[in-house]
């Protein structure tokens, strides 16, 4: 009988932790707009060689060949391209 009176107060202590309104924190919103000095990159492909994904300007996953930058979707992409761009280029 015991342990049922206290497996019922740690079951309703837990309850009550569980169940406290999470705080409410208002944050504050940036009113100013972060200046980029980077500019818009031109890839010398229109769609990713691998995947034929298109490409658009604010791809992060980039190679450059022969002086051209390809843009990628991905990493993994990316790293297939640089095995044998050769390969990818000609399409």
């Amino acid at each position: 009988m015991k342990s049922k009176v206290i497996l019922t107060a740690l079951l309703s202590v837990s309850l009550m932790a569980c169940a406290q309104e999470t705080p409410k924190v208002k944050h504050k919103k940036a009113k100013t707009a972060v200046k980029s000095n980077a500019k818009p990159v031109k890839f010398a492909n229109a769609t990713d060689p691998i995947c034929n994904m298109p490409t658009e300007a604010d791809m992060k996953d980039t190679a450059v060949y022969k002086n051209k930058t390809y843009g990628f979707c991905s990493a993994y992409c990316r790293d297939e391209f640089k095995k044998n761009p050769e390969k990818y280029v000609q399409k």
